[in-house]
């Protein structure tokens, strides 16, 4: 069982975590109507009064640009300062995932976006590594990842989330740790709530928007820190049976930060990876706040 952060946003207020509760008659929770933001916080390894929060500023401005989608104005301000205030009153002791949620609050049976109540809240648990840091394994999907226009892929739509689920219980099953994606067009898309790198060569390649990914803040970091490291970074469309000949595959994101591939169907991806070591240090070194060049990356909030 979960243990969560002590204290929730929610209705406006914060309160304690076993208050934050909606109704069985919610509209978000019949139809979908709802959007979702991750980021993970940790304590600062050189003082234990401060909270370090990676990249908070895109994460709360990709919430905001999700709740336009379900025609809510809520601004990416007002997220931060929630965000903040959040943190302050639950002083985390440990590394911690923080989930700040937008829906449709009205208890109507109509699916709409227009005419309904919307709501925010935010709640966070403790979190350490959502997959094994020394490497997963990963199978093809059946299932296939959706198309921007039949659902708003750039913003993270809760509804969305069901291919997910259904590809990741698929993988699981099935033996193995984590799904791939392929889109409509037959090519890589993303893991089941993760973006994919392949590198072959001393390059790194991984799908671009046109291939129905989602703008994730962890891809687009390690896009611009390999590029500072040298390395040409390409985005474009990826065939599978470039992933099972890759020198090294690596998975994206919030809570997977970057997490190594080790074997892909029955395939055996080599067991030395440094790029995804290199991008791992540096990624680590960013998010502890020991990295200069970073330093705007990072929000520090006072405990004390």
């Amino acid at each position: 069982m979960n243990t969560f952060l002590p204290i929730a946003y929610f209705q406006n207020q914060f309160v304690p975590f076993e208050q934050a509760n909606i109704s069985i008659a919610t509209h978000a929770l019949h139809y979908g109507t709802g959007a979702f933001g991750g980021m993970r916080g940790i304590p600062d390894p050189q003082n234990p009064n401060q909270i370090l929060l990676f990249r908070l500023d895109r994460h709360c401005q990709r919430l905001s640009n999700s709740a336009k989608f379900l025609k809510y104005d809520l601004s990416a301000e007002k997220i931060e300062e929630v965000i903040i205030n959040f943190v302050k009153k639950n002083k985390p002791s440990e590394s911690f995932y923080i989930r700040p949620f937008v829906y449709t609050s009205d208890l109507g049976i109509a699916p709409r976006l227009h005419k309904i109540e919307k709501d925010f809240f935010v709640y966070g648990l403790p979190l350490g590594d959502y997959l094994s840091p020394d490497g997963i394994s990963c199978r093809i999907s059946s299932w296939y990842r959706q198309e921007d226009r039949s659902l708003p892929l750039r913003g993270k739509i809760s509804g969305a989330y069901i291919t997910s689920s259904l590809a990741k219980t698929e993988a699981v099953e099935s033996g193995f740790d984590e799904a791939i994606l392929m889109n409509s067009q037959g090519k890589v898309s993303e893991a089941s709530g993760m973006n994919i790198f392949v590198i072959r060569g001393g390059k790194i390649y991984t799908p671009g928007f046109d291939q129905d990914v989602l703008e994730g803040i962890t891809r687009d970091s390690i896009i611009t820190v390999a590029r500072k490291l040298g390395f040409e970074v390409i985005e474009r469309p990826i065939d599978k049976t470039e992933l099972l000949i890759a020198d090294e595959v690596f998975l994206s994101g919030t809570a997977a930060k970057i997490t190594p591939v080790k074997r892909i169907e029955c395939y055996n991806l080599p067991e030395e990876k440094p790029i995804t070591e290199k991008l791992k240090e540096k990624l680590t070194a960013i998010t502890e706040n020991r990295d200069s060049e970073y330093k705007d990356w990072i929000t520090v909030i006072n405990l004390a």
